[in-house]
């Protein structure tokens, strides 16, 4: 008798994988369906019934389960294609991964046949193979060549300080630019299968200036659309964030090193009787440390991604209109997307690909 939970939890998921998987050829997921039945502990006999086999079959398929893991279910003896690989092949197919970081199961699943004369069947019998192998799919990050450690740690470390002995009467905001252009910019969606989604091309590539402000603690905002993003537009949202913030003895405004930032223009401003405002530099190359960043991906996510707008203006308008009022309105909605949970970014945890 085949005892009820033997399978462990990662091949317990790799083959719920399978069997829920419409794209796996149906000899595997059929089998992986046979091998979840007796880990929730039906017997041989009562999933043969069910399936339309003999319980022998199911006995068989439990024994290339134990004596070769999920891929051990890949293996057809006759009239399929895939099969199982040995422990030495398993080995010498991580170093490859590992030296070529290929980008499909395509052609990692080339390179076996090619080595080993072995075929796969199914991409999900392949994709269950590296994941037992410990490998997995993942999308490169983007990193700056200039990135100083020290000076990220530094930052992270008085910032806290700062929110640590901030005043009722001293406020935190991030400032940053935006320029969205006016295009269609598809994302990927759920749709029937039968349905062929398309958004219409936009005609132009005109893009707004936005030079914008948020407080992480109300989800308040200033934003204003500019000409060009320079000392004279900062100065402006500078004017905007004191006006926003009436009652407050201090505003300490964080934002990164673009040159019109440090202008002669804006230190003179500064510099004025009864101005409320203190500028704090984020390190350089450092955009991660910007919480407002992330407010313009999730704007992008509600504004731009598979929608068309038939004229800039209505394009502008919408933009603003999400960034002025539904982001501060909706602020329990977008709080956790747009944060001061800041991370150390280590050039040395990466692996750089040439």
């Amino acid at each position: 008798m085949i005892r009820r939970r033997f399978l462990p939890p990662v091949d317990r998921a790799d083959l719920i994988a399978l069997a829920k998987d419409g794209s796996a050829e149906h000899r595997l997921a059929r089998r992986a369906n046979a091998l979840l039945l007796l880990d929730d502990g039906w017997s041989c006999e009562k999933i043969a019934g069910a399936l339309y086999l003999d319980d022998a079959t199911i006995r068989a398929w439990h024994k290339l389960f134990v004596e070769g893991g999920v891929e051990g279910l890949a293996c057809f003896e006759s009239g399929g294609s895939a099969c199982q690989i040995n422990g030495e092949q398993r080995e010498k197919l991580k170093a490859w991964v590992s030296a070529t970081l290929p980008p499909s199961t395509r052609q990692i699943g080339a390179w076996i046949e090619r080595e080993f004369g072995v075929a796969y069947a199914g991409r999900s019998g392949l994709i269950a193979l590296l994941h037992r192998l410990g490998l997995t799919y993942r999308k490169p990050e983007i990193i700056s060549r200039k990135l100083d450690v020290d000076k990220q740690k530094a930052f992270i470390a008085s910032y806290e300080n700062l929110l640590n002995s901030l005043p009722d009467n001293e406020a935190v905001v991030f400032v940053d630019a935006v320029h969205p252009t006016h295009a269609a910019r598809p994302a990927g969606c759920w749709s029937l299968a039968s349905d062929n989604p398309a958004i219409e091309q936009t005609s132009g590539r005109q893009r707004i200036n936005i030079h914008g402000a948020i407080d992480l603690e109300t989800g308040q905002t200033r934003m204003i659309e500019v000409e060009t993003v320079d000392a004279a537009s900062t100065i402006r949202l500078l004017e905007s964030i004191m006006a926003a913030w009436p009652m407050m003895a201090l505003i300490h405004v964080y934002l990164d090193n673009a040159r019109y930032h440090h202008a002669k223009l804006v230190h003179a401003w500064l510099e004025r009787p009864g101005c409320r405002i203190k500028l704090h530099f984020i390190p350089a190359y450092c955009p991660h440390l910007n919480p407002i960043e992330r407010l313009w991906g999730v704007m992008h996510r509600n504004i731009t991604h598979n929608k068309t707008y038939a004229t800039c203006a209505e394009f502008a308008d919408a933009t603003l209109e999400f960034l002025r009022e539904k982001v501060p309105r909706n602020w329990p909605r977008f709080r956790s997307a747009i944060t001061d949970n800041f991370r150390v970014i280590d050039p040395k945890e990466f692996r750089i690909m040439a």
